[in-house]
């Protein structure tokens, strides 16, 4: 998922094309809105974290672009294309050492697991049919 500050920025091409070329096929994509009450649904994991309330207002606070992407070994190698949640401590050439803006508006999300990707992407694509 793109986030706010990198949709805001104006992000979302430079950053799906980095994707693409990174071997990954975007099965679906969308920009929508996540309402503050929808964002706390996707992070209810961190609903006892410090950092819940912050995080809900900001994913509600403009445009994301969700996306399901299919890859031999996705999970993991997207986790290496984003970088380090921290942008200073992100590898050169990731997507968040290049579009984040700090720690908290880091550009990008990523499942950390195969199950949670499943999860997340029917989160927000009901209906995903083959292509």
């Amino acid at each position: 998922m793109i986030k706010p500050d990198a949709v805001g920025a104006g992000n979302t091409g430079a950053i799906t094309k980095m994707i693409e070329e990174a071997g990954f096929k975007i099965v679906a994509m969308k920009k929508t809105y996540m309402s503050k009450e929808r964002a706390g649904q996707f992070y209810a994991v961190h609903k006892e974290r410090p950092f819940y309330e912050d995080l809900t207002n900001y994913m509600s606070s403009g445009p994301i672009v969700p996306m399901i992407l299919e890859k031999d070994n996705a999970v993991e190698d997207f986790r290496k294309l984003i970088g380090a949640t921290n942008p200073k401590e992100a590898a050169e050439g990731t997507i968040r050492k290049l579009f984040a803006e700090s720690i908290e508006a880091n550009a990008i999300h990523g499942s950390d697991s195969d199950e949670n990707a499943t999860i997340e992407g029917n989160f927000f694509f009901a209906e995903i049919e083959k292509f």
